[in-house]
């Protein structure tokens, strides 16, 4: 009875995945002039495993590829080949064909086998005199035959004996067959039960043994090293060989005897059947089952001479189902010993996740309505029951911590995708780009991390396209001809800040100001630096002088602006002429749970992200100005901060309308700084984001909705939204002015 190994599929699908972004990340990162062993070593063992897993499930289309790879990275890690560029281009094509393939078996899609076989005429042409074939399909091999692909010679490799536990007839073809693409291989019977192999090749023993723990537990196989044959003995090897080929039927048939061989000539059956007349004769008599159907000895006798004995149904069932879990244990042992298997992780779908997620939400706020409920008891009567609420309260923070930690993702995840096209844009512009990353282990939520790749998509591109000068002009400048871009990110407060940054030219803003004029936008000559930089994310804006198919159309940047923003982002930049561009964005942890700040404007209650909330103060008369027609300011520690009255935004009837009468919160974003005028703060609670876009429509400085404790809603304020408002109200030169 035989496994079904579709079920290790998946398995094999991740893990070559795996290996492929491994591949990957080893060739860019591998020094051509100065390779190390270690490295060389690490690129061929991903390559050599992919073609195990591949060889091991009959991918044969990804062996054949992953055969040319192999031969020539062994090349090259055994000195016999030096290192190049043409040849890791060459790698990485073939990496990209080899993810090709692998979709092409996991999904279906199609596979450009011109592109493939591309590939396998670039990896033979820089093999050179290295004889490079495709793999021949491996014949099964019985017992005491040769079983090899005879495409690589291994003569003069290293040899093993494996002496093999029991087993069945068909698994020894099988592991015999998958050694014979990495050596020549010979099966000899050690007793009725047990065979052995002699295994010549000029692979490591560690490979061997990988190999072979796919079809058994190795633990059970006993390996001892053969001394290397003579020159005298390795022609016998060669010629008995020979003889095997030729005599013994390429290993599949019994050797003729001679009067087979005069049975053979006379045509009477050729060695396989009785002659004819025999037939005839034995046809004459007795049932069709008895005499075969005239072609075969009866069954009985079949039976009889392989020494099989019958046994009842009941006891051959045992018998099946033994068998059957022995070799499931097997397989999963092999699976669970593999490289790289995810024995301490399960896979779960993104639904069943964001459902619990929704249900600890709605946790949260049932919590809250507790909390709230039992305030008004008396602490002295109700202590234990305080007691209790208040464990609930810790534990359901600690939960809703743990389930939110569930879809955080490592940025690396993002920053993984840039090495290889930082490397392949560079090349194609005639630059050379130096990509450091920083911060790849820092954490954001599963959903953000898919809608912000293709803003930093374009922002890697750009900067290399528009940042970074060209070898020749650096040099001019004094700079290295290398240009750097660095890829970062970081946790400051309840939002995560990642960074793209070159050393580049930086901003032109003369360039800008001009184009900004040209396409009819209000701008002056006296505006700050920091607004003339935000004037790039306007639609259809750009200061390339010629189209490329890279960038220059201007139809990128307000894109990503409009993207961060609908994450609830922003986005900042900061550059000097000659010296570089910093593109810095900023985005909260997760759109679904937030530490909020609950304020009172009259009767209405509000949440501010505490992320946002630097200090709450009650000013003095004296620091309070009116601006005429710009509103009022509020001087806090010799700065003046703009006056945000909330009741007048909302239309909403306050407790308090003189500022000195009621508390004011002070608010940053974006590096800018604003006074939020308010009638009382409440308390500081979590709360579970809901989008109000979705289920009524988008308001002015609102970013969505929660409901508080007592079955209330409250609306989060967007305090991105009302600092800008206010800022643009008062002007960054009156504020300058007045400080």
């Amino acid at each position: 009875m035989t496994i079904d190994i579709s079920q290790f599929f998946q398995v094999f699908f991740d893990e070559a995945e795996e290996l492929l972004a491994e591949m990957e990340r080893l060739l860019l990162a591998v020094d051509i002039d100065a390779p190390t062993e270690e490295d060389l070593n690490a690129i061929f063992r991903t390559a050599h495993s992919v073609k195990g897993g591949a060889g091991t499930f009959g991918l044969t289309d990804m062996t054949e590829v992953t055969h040319i790879l192999e031969t020539l990275l062994d090349r090259i890690r055994k000195g016999e080949m030096a290192l190049t560029l043409d040849h890791v281009d060459a790698f990485l094509a073939a990496k990209d064909a080899l993810k090709m393939q692998l979709d092409g078996h996991r999904l279906g899609t199609p596979v450009d086998q011109d592109a493939v076989g591309d590939v396998r005429m670039m990896l033979q042409h820089l093999a050179q005199d290295v004889q490079v074939e495709a793999i021949a399909h491996v014949a099964p091999a019985f017992q005491g035959a040769v079983t090899e692909s005879e495409t690589v010679d291994h003569s003069g490799g290293r040899r093993w004996r494996l002496e093999l536990p029991k087993m069945a007839h068909r698994e020894v073809t099988a592991l015999a067959a998958e050694l014979g693409l990495l050596a020549h291989v010979v099966v000899a019977p050690i007793d009725n039960d047990r065979n052995a192999m002699v295994v010549t090749t000029h692979e490591s023993l560690d490979d061997i043994v990988a190999i072979c723990s796919f079809v058994l537990n190795t633990e059970d196989m006993h390996i001892v090293e053969l001394p290397p044959l003579t020159d005298e003995q390795a022609a016998l090897e060669q010629a008995a060989r020979k003889e095997v080929e030729d005599d013994l039927g390429y290993g599949f048939f019994e050797p003729l005897t001679s009067a087979e061989k005069t049975a053979t000539q006379s045509g009477e059956g050729y060695g396989f059947f009785q002659p004819l007349e025999e037939i005839r004769a034995s046809a004459a008599s007795g049932s069709e089952d008895a005499r075969g159907y005239g072609f075969f000895q009866p069954v009985e006798q079949i039976r009889a001479a392989a020494g099989i004995k019958d046994t009842p149904p009941a006891e051959q069932a045992a018998e099946d189902r033994k068998a059957l879990k022995k070799e499931v244990e097997k397989a999963a042992s092999a699976v669970a010993q593999a490289p790289g298997a995810e024995s301490s992780s399960i896979r779960v779908s993104i639904e069943k996740v964001d459902q619990l997620i929704n249900l600890v939400g709605e946790l949260v706020i049932t919590q809250a309505m507790i909390e709230q409920r039992v305030d008004a008891l008396d602490p002295m009567v109700h202590e234990k029951l305080l007691a209790s609420v208040g464990q609930l309260t810790r534990n359901t923070r600690d939960l809703q911590e743990a389930v939110m930690s569930i879809r955080m993702m490592p940025m690396d995840f993002v920053f993984s995708r840039f090495p290889r096209m930082v490397r392949d844009l560079a090349h194609k512009l005639g630059k050379k780009v130096d990509f450091i990353t920083n911060g790849a282990a820092t954490e954001l939520d599963k959903g953000l991390i898919e809608r912000i790749v293709d803003p930093l998509t374009h922002l890697v591109r750009n900067s290399i396209d528009h940042g970074i000068e060209m070898p020749d002009v650096r040099r001019a400048a004094g700079k290295a001809d290398a240009g750097r871009l660095f890829l970062s990110a970081s946790h400051q407060g309840g939002n995560i800040i990642i960074e793209v940054s070159d050393d580049g030219g930086g901003l032109n803003r003369d360039r800008i100001l001009a184009k900004a004029k040209q396409n009819g936008l209000p701008v002056s000559d006296t505006m700050p630096d920091a607004e003339v930089w935000q004037l790039i994310f306007a639609p259809g804006f750009s200061t390339a002088e010629q189209v490329t198919d890279v960038s220059g159309r201007g139809v990128g940047m307000d894109v990503v602006k409009r993207n961060i923003t609908a994450m609830g982002g922003t986005v900042d930049i900061r550059s000097a002429k000659g010296f570089g561009t910093t593109i810095s964005i900023s985005l909260p942890l997760t759109l679904a749970i937030l530490d909020g700040m609950s304020i009172r404007v009259g009767e209405e209650v509000y949440i501010l992200p505490l992320g946002f909330v630097v200090e709450s103060l009650q000013p003095e008369r004296k620091d309070v100005r009116e601006i005429t027609g710009k509103g009022r300011v509020v001087k806090v520690r010799g700065e003046y901060l703009p006056l945000i009255p909330l009741y007048q935004m909302f239309g909403i009837a306050p407790r308090f309308s003189e500022p000195w009468e009621g508390i004011l919160v002070i608010l940053e974003t974006e590096g800018r700084k604003a006074c939020l005028f308010v009638d009382e703060l409440v308390g500081q609670q979590q709360v579970v984001v809901k989008n109000l876009e979705s289920n009524y429509r988008k308001v002015a400085g609102i970013s969505g909705a929660t409901i508080l404790g007592d079955g209330g809603v409250a609306l989060i304020l967007d305090v991105a939204a009302l600092i800008r408002s206010s800022r643009q109200l008062v002007g960054e030169a009156t504020l300058s002015e007045l400080g």
